[in-house]
């Protein structure tokens, strides 16, 4: 089967007008670097100046160069697998970056732009990646909870969690930095799964201040999203009354635009959006997948025809928004971030196995105790005996007769 021809045709940008048909993209930077107007989005994105711009641009490159040296330490075997985001850099970016201090975001596995903009030194997110821990970071320092790998199940923990903050009262209270709002991220293929349904129907007749960002990047692992939906991804949330909105995943303007909307009606006590980022996945699924079986070099090269970096620096070069000594600034902090990279993952230790008991509940638990301390004696029974051991062991009645 020819599986190229089942991928979307590239939906048509709305950038003057309002998107009578839910199905066209929203657009406030096009493949040229052009900034465009729209009648209800460009507004959320009007203050981003360009020094504004030229800090997206920034966190872009950075997550571009952290994931390529990820994706090389998984090839030189410093890694036991990794996920690539490169092609997604503008949806992670323009909608972290929409997010308040006190929001709460849900992550898959491949949300690395997601987690810079939150603040997280991004090389922790190595630690699972090397099998050295469960998780590698701590949720609570950043409000970005650990990566989950059960697609799909995560975004019945981010309605729960929103759930939990509208009933704290942190939710339409008009002061600005008490509401809360809740993020998760999905990918295409998640939004064919129970658990992602189950949340939006939640989240719809709940009113729970959360937002669904799917990044659409074209392919769950092989299979098309034609394969998975015969409409629009955007129209799932509409079907459990979630008003959703698709916009162009290479534009980080209008992923932040769209997402800053979006998150302040959740705080505000307007419920749940759900956005589909349309965006495409340049790279391979994870380092144990081959595109090349499943997809075309001219598909791809249509796709780098609208890198959501080179539409940024087009626009940062046209009228002197950006010289060259910022962009070759950007370039050395790339560099260095690379570098530091590898050597953060060599130096990297295992952490004791113990610790996975660690921040099970919010207080210590009987049963969790109980469980670490047979856990304990267990690893302790593999221990090889010292000759002090030996000399204070019990004798046993037959070695007591080979003695005698």
């Amino acid at each position: 089967m020819d599986v190229s021809s089942t991928t979307d045709t590239h939906p048509t940008p709305v950038t003057t007008s309002t998107a009578a048909d839910p199905d066209t993209l929203v657009q406030l930077l096009d493949p040229q670097g052009r900034r465009l107007d729209h009648p209800r989005y460009a507004g959320w994105a009007a203050h981003l100046d360009d020094d504004a711009v030229r800090g997206l641009y920034r966190d872009m490159v950075l997550t571009r160069r952290f994931d390529a040296e990820a994706t090389s330490l998984q090839r030189q075997g410093e890694l036991g697998l990794w996920p690539p985001s490169l092609g997604q850099e503008a949806a992670q970016v323009g909608s972290g970056r929409a997010l308040a201090a006190q929001d709460f975001v849900f992550p898959s596995y491949r949300e690395h732009g997601v987690a810079l903009t939150r603040g997280l030194d991004v090389r922790a997110l190595l630690r699972v990646f090397r099998g050295i821990e469960h998780g590698g970071w701590d949720p609570k320092a950043h409000n970005f909870h650990l990566y989950s790998f059960v697609i799909g199940s995560h975004a019945l923990h981010a309605t729960g969690y929103a759930m939990g903050v509208q009933r704290d009262g942190d939710v339409g209270t008009g002061e600005p930095d008490r509401d809360r709002a809740v993020v998760v991220y999905v990918g295409d293929g998640a939004t064919s799964q129970g658990d992602v349904h189950e949340a939006m129907v939640f989240a719809a007749v709940t009113n729970a201040p959360v937002v669904f960002v799917c990044q659409n990047n074209q392919w769950a692992i092989s299979v098309p999203t034609a394969g998975q939906a015969r409409v629009p991804l955007s129209r799932r949330g509409d079907g459990v009354g979630i008003p959703s909105v698709r916009v162009d995943g290479n534009d980080v303007l209008a992923t932040y635009a769209v997402t800053a909307e979006a998150l302040d009606r959740a705080r505000s006590g307007g419920g749940p959006t759900f956005i589909e980022a349309y965006t495409y996945r340049m790279g391979a699924h994870t380092t144990s997948d081959d595109p090349t079986r499943y997809r075309t070099r001219e598909e791809e090269e249509s796709w780098r025809q609208r890198d959501p970096i080179d539409r940024v620096r087009a626009y940062l070069g046209r009228a002197g928004r950006a010289d060259a000594e910022f962009f070759a600034a950007v370039e050395t902090e790339a560099e260095e971030l690379g570098r530091s990279t590898r050597e953060y993952c060599r130096a990297l230790t295992a952490s004791p196995a113990t610790a996975m008991f660690e921040s099970v509940y919010a207080a210590r638990h009987p049963l969790v105790e109980e469980e670490r301390a047979a856990f304990e004696a267990y690893q302790a029974s593999f221990a090889e005996p010292t000759r002090d051991d030996e000399l204070h062991a019990p004798v046993s009645d037959a070695r007591a007769a080979v003695a005698l």
